[in-house]
């Protein structure tokens, strides 16, 4: 066998994402030429179809040190580095490959996804533009540069960039999902929702694409979508809290944030169990979140018959109790939306203490001040969380 025959076999392999058989065809090139530069390239793709981006960025600089000057290897090691989540080495390869070969458009492209991967949204948009320019009928740059305009904020030209890429490619889930995005920030959730079933359609193992429908479902609610929105803008900054000696009153602006927090986060649990109890839409949610769900509204049905029975019964720290019962609702939702396992197993615990210091509360003959102080420290969880997040991702 040839080499070129088994360098062509192997990209029609990787064409049709049989990357295991690629990677058993490059091997035997490379036991024939060792030395090959493009194999070790091609070797470093069929092994990034595997998810072995270790092997793969190893083939990768392979590549790069047996041609340095030729733009393939170091494009190939970009996409390496971004599959595996790595933006910070991605960036530099691409640059290399661009400094090389910079009139070919599928590299601006890639610069313009490791660029959005790595929350520089104007520097993408750039990359977008030079990739149109130099390809005007390739969509995914037109999706690319929707997205970026997305998290500029600039929500009619992010809608005409999606709609342009849809006009390229009907059939593209990356244009669909542009304009999906574009629409949940500025549009119609309705039609984002719309959207992001169409990328479901044409790719149904688009993860992405199925947690942003559950987002779009959720935000058809108007209720849930003021809520939402409160909750991801205001959470009350640090530099309030050196205002407080100076400014008591300021603990009002504290209270109506943190208890505003708290209708949001059961918001989103009734909005998840909606959906849950959906023929259609069941399945759509991962079992954890449903879960979740069903304990936020169980603990703010026990700490209601908790109010209510302390007040039926003059029983002021089992009131107390019960209103400290229905706060744990923040901490559970802060733990469950916290992606870091670290800072989640922290926040569940903080849940778990509030929850047994409310319990004792109840038992206690002047329980109502620990009980209330409870209360306080669940609808506080707002800030307890975002420094959990910081010190666990740290």
């Amino acid at each position: 066998m040839s080499t070129e025959t088994g360098l062509q076999r192997a990209r029609a392999l990787l064409d049709l994402g049989r990357g295991a058989e690629a990677a058993r065809e490059l091997y035997g090139v490379l036991a024939e030429e060792p030395e090959h530069p493009v194999a070790h390239a091609y070797l470093a793709l069929a092994l990034r179809a595997q998810r072995r981006y270790a092997e793969a960025a190893a083939s990768a600089a392979e590549a790069i040190r047996l041609a340095p000057d030729h733009w393939f290897g170091h494009y190939v090691a970009a996409q390496v580095h971004l599959a595996a989540g790595q933006a910070g080495p991605a960036l530099p390869a691409a640059d290399a490959a661009l400094a090389l070969n910079p009139d070919w458009a599928p590299l601006w492209e890639l610069r313009a996804r490791i660029l959005l991967s790595s929350g520089r949204p104007a520097d993408a948009a750039d990359a977008a533009r030079r990739a149109l320019a130099l390809d005007p009928e390739d969509p995914d740059p037109a999706a690319l540069l929707a997205m970026a305009l997305t998290q500029l904020g600039r929500g009619a030209e992010a809608l005409g960039a999606a709609r342009d890429a849809l006009r390229l490619d009907p059939e593209s889930p990356n244009a669909h999902l542009a304009l999906g995005r574009a629409e949940l920030a500025h549009g119609d959730p309705a039609r984002a929702a719309g959207a992001f079933r169409e990328v479901l359609r044409l790719a149904p193992g688009f993860d992405d694409a199925r947690d942003l429908l559950v987002v779009a479902l959720k935000r058809r609610n108007p209720l849930y979508r003021a809520l939402d929105r409160f909750r991801g803008r205001y959470r009350g900054g640090w530099r309030l809290v050196l205002l407080l000696p100076a400014v008591p009153p300021l603990i009002v602006v504290f209270v109506v944030i943190a208890v505003a927090h708290w209708a949001a986060w059961l918001a989103e649990a009734w909005a998840t169990l909606r959906l849950h109890l959906g023929a259609r839409t069941r399945l759509l949610l991962a079992g954890s979140e449903a879960r979740v769900a069903v304990l936020c509204w169980s603990l703010c049905g026990l700490g209601l018959a908790a109010l209510v029975a302390g007040i039926a019964l003059g029983h002021e720290p089992l009131g107390t109790a019960g209103v400290a019962v229905m706060a744990l609702v923040t901490p559970v939702q802060e733990a469950a939306h916290t992606s870091a396992r670290a800072g989640r197993a922290v926040l569940y615990g903080w849940a778990a203490l509030l929850a047994l210091a409310a319990a004792v509360s109840a038992a206690l003959p002047a329980g109502q001040t620990p009980g209330l102080l409870c209360a306080y420290a669940a609808l506080a969880t707002i800030w307890v969380a975002t420094l959990a997040r910081r010190l666990t991702r740290a």
